[in-house]
C-alpha cells in the first residue's frame, strides 16, 4: 500500500529530450517531421498495395502489410511526442499517458521481433521446401502466425509496463529522453528494480535472442539451399526474394543490440555523452528504421514496384 501511495504522488513526468542541445532541436524537428511523413506515405502505400492487388495476396506480402501497419503504429505512438518535445523545453506528460505510450512502443517493438522471425520462416519454406509451401503456409497457418505475433508482443509489453508503473518514484519525475522509454523510466525509481531487470532480461531473451537465433538458423538452411542451385540466374532469383528481409533484419536487430547491449559508462562526462548517444540511437531505431522498411522492400521487389505503377496509372486514368 505504501508503494502505491508513493507512485500515485507522481502525476506527471517531464521529458528533457534534447533541451541540453538547443542547436540540434530545430534541425531534428525538421528532419524527424519529414521522415515521419515519409513513414506514413511509404508504409501506407505498401499496405494499400498488399490489400488491393490480388496477386500479392500471399503469406510474404501479408506479413509485409503487417510490418508496415506496425511501423505506422509504432512511430505514431512516439513521434508526435518527440516533435512536441523539440518545441517545448520541458515537456510534461501525464502519468497515465506515459504508461500508454510506454506500452504501445514496447508492444510494437516486441511484435516486430516476432514478426521478422515469422517472415524468416516463410522464406525458409519457400526456398527450402517449395513444393510444400502452399500447404505449410496456407491462410489457415499464416494468419494465426501474424496474430500470435501481435498477441505475444502486447502481452510482454503489458507485463513490463505494469511492473514499471507500480514502482515508487518519490517525486523524481524528470525523464532524460524524448519519450517514456522504459529503461529511462526505471532509472527514476527509488526502490529495488531487480525484478524489473530480471523480467526485462527474460523478455529480451525471448523476443530478441530466440528470434535472432531462429532467423540465423533459417538463413543457414536458405543459403545452403541457394548454393546448391545449379544456375547462377536461379541462385540470384532465390536470393533476391530474401535480400530485402535480411536487410531489414540487420538494420532492426543491429540497432536494438547496439542500444541495449553496449556497456554503460561510469564517468560523469562519459555518461552525458552516452545519454546523447542513447537518444540518437533511439531516434534511429524508432524513426529511421520504419522509414527504411518500405524503401528497402519497394526498391528490391519487382512485384511491389509493378503493383505501385499499376495503381498510379489506374488512378491517373480514372481522373
Amino acid at each position: 500500500m505504501e508503494s502505491v501511495n508513493q507512485t500515485a504522488s507522481v502525476t506527471e513526468f517531464i521529458l528533457l529530450g534534447l533541451s541540453a542541445h538547443p542547436k540540434l532541436e530545430k534541425t531534428f524537428f525538421v528532419l524527424i517531421l519529414l521522415m515521419y511523413l515519409m513513414i506514413l506515405l511509404g508504409n501506407g502505400v505498401l499496405i494499400l498495395v498488399t490489400v488491393s492487388v490480388s496477386r500479392l495476396h500471399t503469406p510474404m506480402y501479408f506479413f509485409l502489410g503487417n510490418l508496415s501497419f506496425l511501423d505506422i503504429c509504432y512511430t505514431t505512438s512516439s513521434v508526435p511526442l518527440i516533435l512536441d518535445s523539440f518545441l517545448t523545453p520541458r515537456k510534461t506528460v501525464p502519468f497515465s499517458a506515459c504508461a500508454v505510450q510506454m506500452f504501445l512502443s514496447f508492444a510494437m517493438g516486441a511484435t516486430e521481433c516476432v514478426l521478422l522471425g515469422m517472415m524468416a520462416f516463410d522464406r525458409y519454406v519457400a526456398i527450402c521446401n517449395p513444393l510444400r509451401y502452399p500447404v505449410v503456409m496456407s491462410k489457415v497457418a499464416y494468419v494465426p502466425m501474424a496474430a500470435s505475433s501481435w498477441v505475444a508482443g502486447s502481452a510482454a509489453s503489458m507485463v513490463q509496463t505494469s511492473l514499471a508503473m507500480r514502482l515508487p518514484f518519490c517525486g523524481n519525475n524528470i525523464i532524460n529522453h524524448f519519450t517514456c522509454e522504459i529503461l529511462a523510466v526505471l532509472k527514476l525509481a527509488c526502490a529495488d528494480i531487480s525484478i524489473n531487470v530480471i523480467s526485462m532480461g527474460v523478455t529480451n531473451v525471448i523476443f530478441l535472442g530466440v528470434p535472432v537465433l531462429f532467423i540465423f538458423v533459417s538463413y543457414v538452411f536458405i543459403l545452403t539451399t541457394i548454393l546448391r542451385i545449379p544456375s547462377a540466374e536461379g541462385r540470384k532469383k532465390a536470393f533476391s526474394t530474401c535480400s530485402a528481409h535480411l536487410t531489414v533484419v540487420v538494420v532492426f536487430y543491429g540497432t536494438i543490440l547496439f542500444m541495449y547491449g553496449k556497456p554503460k559508462s561510469k564517468d560523469r562526462l562519459g555518461a552525458d555523452k552516452q545519454d546523447l548517444s542513447d537518444k540518437l540511437v533511439s531516434l534511429f531505431y524508432g524513426v529511421v528504421t520504419p522509414m527504411l522498411n518500405p524503401i528497402i522492400y519497394s526498391l528490391r521487389n519487382k512485384d511491389v514496384k509493378a503493383a505501385v505503377r499499376n495503381l498510379v496509372s489506374q488512378k491517373c486514368f480514372t481522373q
